[in-house]
């Protein structure tokens, strides 16, 4: 063994390790198993945190001298190491400490790229020394209740060559209790593990590359989409009111109020474009609150129909209503635009008018309100993508649908911020029907009043 200048001048061993006299003999089946069943944990697991609490969990248990256990991994951002596992530590605590490379045995290792065992109190007394006073306050509180380190032992991660991060090992029990053959072992897993690391951050790359291009893709869609969606209105509302102020043209009363409902109702749609686009802003950015209280859902259901019938040409509505439905605590306004938007896409996808009804029933724990209409329907592989962000499902029989595509997501977000559901179901060619609940208070938690469905 060699000795290297530790942190305080002191001595501290660093082992050039060879295969032990015992690697071909006894103990060779019971290492190998070893790294088959370490080895399984690695391939097993996708969730990378997942990962490395089990592998170092299995790696402790494995070694005789082990007590506790972290896995350091370098923050090339901090240039500093930090504990990203760790067993028989206060995890929360040793995730603050942040080691430069060099300091203690972990930033030693890494620092070296090669594997120190410290098989005396004394040796990794010292090699700890150097620890900066905020980072020997953090480690003492992770260590709490452990009691001092008879021996350690530290194994660099390495890619290529080079140290992504670092294994240590700490004996409370018995002095010298790691052996040459725990570092063989140790240095032949690392290899492992190292290789684990380095695949599972390949895939979070290429899935977080993926999902920014996707949404990229969306926004760049959404906003194409609504650059066309806004410039119909517009376009409408120039012309009629160009032709209103022309001088040399003369409108009877008629047709003026005809101009002028065009004018109001391109309007409308500009307006709830613009304000699907602010609605998504804001629950994107976590701040969707809800007023609650007390709601008659008959009453709510009711009105709401009777407003989108008033302007649904061709549609005929009918409401079947459960004879007593509970009063939920909810929303008013937002179950509104839940209900409205579900209906308004009823009447959108119906062009040929048909009939559109609405129930509400009380399940168990819950109310369930749907909308069916006998529209152009959805394919099966769209019903799951269509309350996700910029979704818009493409329909061949329509040639064109105002919308922002933001519709169903913002229902979904109101729904789930009830503690509802929303869901879909089609069949082509003959119509869909959107689902949502809101739960009902147990008795003795909230109003369970039950009212009348033809109020």
């Amino acid at each position: 063994m060699d000795e290297q200048p530790g942190g305080t001048g002191q001595p501290v061993q660093r082992m050039i390790v060879q295969p032990p006299p015992d690697w071909r003999g006894s103990g060779q089946e019971q290492r190998l198993l070893a790294i088959f069943e370490l080895a399984k944990i690695l391939v097993s697991e996708d969730d990378l945190h997942v990962m490395l609490a089990r592998f170092l969990s299995d790696l402790i248990d494995r070694l005789d001298a082990a007590d506790a256990g972290s896995l350091w991994l370098h923050d090339s951002g901090q240039d500093r190491l930090v504990a990203v596992s760790a067993q028989g530590y206060d995890l929360a605590s040793l995730r603050q400490i942040r080691l430069a490379p060099g300091e203690a045995i972990a930033g030693k290792v890494y620092e070296r790229a090669e594997s120190i065992l410290c098989s005396t109190p004394g040796e990794t007394a010292t090699i700890m020394a150097d620890l900066t006073d905020a980072n020997q306050q953090l480690f003492i509180q992770a260590t709490a209740g452990l009691g001092e380190a008879l021996s350690a032992l530290g194994v660099p991660l390495l890619t290529a060559g080079d140290p992504i991060g670092v294994l240590v090992f700490l004996n409370l029990q018995q002095p010298g209790g790691f052996t040459n053959g725990d570092l063989f072992l140790l240095e032949h897993v690392a290899d492992l593990l190292s290789l684990s690391i380095e695949n599972a951050r390949l895939r979070e790359e290429l899935r977080g590359s993926e999902a920014l291009g996707e949404a990229n893709r969306l926004k760049a869609e959404l906003i194409a989409t609504l650059a066309h969606e806004m410039r119909t209105p517009l376009t409408s509302i120039k012309g009629y009111s160009t032709a209103l102020l022309m001088e040399e043209a003369s409108f009877g009363r008629e047709t003026r109020r005809e101009f002028l409902q065009i004018i109001d109702e391109e309007c409308d749609t500009l307006q709830n474009l613009i304000h699907d686009i602010l609605e998504s802003s804001i629950i994107e950015a976590g701040l969707l609150h809800l007023e609650r209280q007390p709601v008659l859902l008959a009453r709510l259901i009711q009105d709401v129909v009777d407003d989108i019938a008033r302007r649904a040409v061709g549609c005929r509505f009918v409401v079947d209503l459960a004879d007593r439905l509970p009063i939920v605590e909810a929303d008013p306004e937002r179950i509104t635009q839940v209900l409205r938007n579900l209906l308004d896409n009823a009447v959108k996808y119906s062009p040929g008018g048909g009939l559109i009804l609405v129930r509400a029933e009380r399940r168990t724990g819950e109310v369930v309100i749907s909308v069916a209409d006998q529209g152009v329907g959805i394919a099966p592989e769209h019903l799951h993508q269509l309350f996700e962000k910029y979704f818009r499902a493409k329909t061949g029989s329509i040639r064109h649908v105002v919308g922002s595509g933001l519709g169903l997501p913002i229902a979904h977000a109101i729904v789930g911020s009830h503690g509802g559901r929303i869901w879909a179901e089609s069949v082509p060619g003959q119509g869909s029907t959107f689902y949502f609940t809101l739960p009902v208070p147990a008795p003795g938690q909230g109003s369970d009043e039950m009212v009348g469905g033809a109020e």
